[in-house]
């Protein structure tokens, strides 16, 4: 297993939030209660056909803000959607792990479009939250098409080993190739019980239930991202998926404009 890309994956934009820590619960900000009670924290901005965006590891919604293509989507006349992930951000953080479980990322988001009242919708997701969007693919039928980044097909195994160091890593045990993300969720101030919990907890998709999905579905990895579909191994277990590949690594790939630019005109399209 190569340690640099496991390391790049966990801090994602850590550069853009060291030191900010938890955000505090602003009675102004937008809120929605889920299935279980669960605050689930959103943003909307602009007018027009929706695309909801869902964030990777720690970070949360506010880290779409620094990429070219939330401004892109919104000069195109998107209304873009943004969401902490439970356990993330202004959300709540539940410390028991049977909020993690059972599709509840999922569910937080279906409630949400259900609560918005969206008959339909575009989801874009990148590393993590591509995970999280595999399984709306497979729930909600109210996607008219999805974008899937900086995500291989190693997820869909229930027991896949990175998954699974990094729970163990933050649950405490040794792991050297990750003490140093341990170190940055630390001093950064977040929550790492629910970091720990979502690891615990994360969903995987099968390539059976992948190969039940008939919206369209663009895979995009960067080119010195090779963990990450590179060669459009998920893209091709999906009937309708497309796939992409953009310069960059990991970290840099969401941020740049050729992202935004083969993000904005497959959602155009589709």
């Amino acid at each position: 297993m190569k340690l640099l890309p496991i390391i790049l994956l966990c801090c994602l934009y850590s550069v853009s939030y060291a030191g900010k820590g938890l955000r505090p619960a602003d009675d102004s900000l937008q809120y929605y209660r889920s299935f279980d009670g669960t605050r689930i924290h959103y943003t909307i901005k602009g007018k027009g056909e929706p695309v909801l965006l869902v964030h990777g590891f720690i970070v949360d919604g506010r880290s779409w803000e620094q990429t070219s293509l939330y401004q892109q989507l919104l000069e195109k006349g998107f209304q873009v959607i943004t969401l902490d992930l439970r356990g993330n951000g202004a959300s709540d953080h539940p410390h028991d792990s049977l909020a993690y479980m059972n599709d509840a990322e999922a569910k937080d988001i279906m409630g949400l479009v259900t609560y918005l009242k969206l008959p339909e919708y575009r989801v874009v997701g990148y590393s993590r939250g591509s995970i999280i969007v595999a399984r709306l693919l497979v729930l909600d039928n109210r996607i008219r098409s999805a974008v899937m980044g900086g995500m291989g097909t190693a997820f869909t195994d229930p027991n896949w080993p990175r998954r699974q160091q990094f729970y163990e890593a933050l649950a405490g045990k040794p792991v050297p190739e990750l003490a140093e993300m341990v170190k940055y969720v630390q001093q950064s101030g977040l929550d790492q019980r629910a970091l720990c919990l979502m690891q615990f907890a994360q969903p995987s998709t099968s390539p059976e239930e992948l190969g039940k999905v008939t919206k369209p579905v663009l895979v995009l990895g960067g080119d010195r991202d090779p963990d990450n579909d590179t060669g459009g191994s998920l893209a091709a277990m999906m009937p309708a998926g497309m796939h992409g590949t953009v310069t960059g690594d990991h970290n840099s790939v969401v941020k740049t404009r050729k992202f935004a630019d083969w993000v904005v005109n497959f959602l155009k399209d589709h």
